[in-house]
This record gives structure tokens, C-alpha cells and sequence, in this order.
């Protein structure tokens, strides 16, 4: 299940829509001062609908990332029927929030994950902008492999 960033399809909408976080000194979330960009990922395989999203969580004071973090916005019971398996540990990795396992994940990874459940996944306007950004992947992302493929689009 390869992940991409959203920006490398649509990188017109990813500059617009980015969400970026603003934190002063001292802030209630025990992070450096400074921009948290949170960088849209989904799944390119075709086919996928596994309805989740890899945040790729990059600090303007490193340029470097400094969290990935999984999140699903379906119910775990679409989890357990989406992968055939009802493992609880499973099915919350899947739907997160949490860090994803197997990314690189810096020293400040558990601080920005408790920025992303108590704020910006707070936020059901962002919410519903991710699901959105996710379907034109989708869109894009299946239509360009089945027209690769000789099949009608």
C-alpha cells in the first residue's frame, strides 16, 4: 500500500488547502515555536479504498518530517470488514489517530499527534476536506491506471 502526497497529483489544491499549524513559545502542546505543516498522503493502489490518510508533518524550524500520522475517518467495524480481520490492535492502527508504524517518526512525534487528535482532527470542516481530497485522488489515481491499461477510464 504506497502512499503519496496529495501535492504530486494536485499540487495547485495542496498549496491552497495545506493545513498549517502556528504554534508560539510556550504553547499548551510541549512543541519548538514554529510552523507544522500537515501533508496530505493517500494510498495509490488500485483499486484501494481503505479511506485513510497518512499526515506527513513537516516543522519550518527542521525542513525536515517530524511525524507521520495515520488516520481513518471510518467506523473500526469498516476496518475489520475492509481488511477481513477484526484484530482490535489492528483495526486501530488502521483507523488511528497514531503514529504510523514503519514511518519515520522524530522526538516530537508524540506531541504532534496530540496537536492533530485535539486540534486540527477537532475540526470537521478539515475533516470533511481531507475525505474530499481523498476522493479526487481516488478518482485520479484509478482512472490514470485503468486508462494505462487499455481499459476505458
Amino acid at each position: 500500500m504506497p502512499f503519496v502526497l496529495f501535492h504530486d497529483h494536485f499540487p495547485e489544491i495542496a498549496e491552497r488547502e495545506t493545513r498549517t499549524i502556528m504554534l508560539a513559545s510556550g504553547s499548551q502542546f510541549n512543541l519548538p515555536a514554529g510552523q507544522y505543516s500537515f501533508l496530505e498522503m493517500f494510498c495509490d493502489e488500485l483499486g484501494c479504498d481503505c479511506r485513510r490518510v497518512f499526515l506527513y508533518v513537516v516543522s519550518s524550524r527542521r525542513k525536515n518530517v517530524e511525524a507521520v500520522v495515520n488516520y481513518g475517518w471510518e467506523s473500526p467495524s469498516f476496518y475489520a470488514k475492509w481488511m477481513k480481520h477484526d484484530d482490535p490492535d489492528i483495526i486501530a492502527n488502521l483507523k488511528g489517530p497514531c503514529l504510523n508504524f514503519g514511518s519515520p517518526q522524530s522526538r516530537l512525534a508524540p506531541a504532534i499527534l496530540e496537536l492533530a487528535c485535539n486540534l486540527l482532527l477537532q475540526d470537521e470542516a478539515y475533516i470533511e476536506r481531507i475525505k474530499r481530497h481523498y476522493q479526487i485522488f481516488r478518482d485520479k489515481v484509478d482512472g490514470h491506471r485503468r486508462t494505462k491499461k487499455g481499459k476505458k477510464a
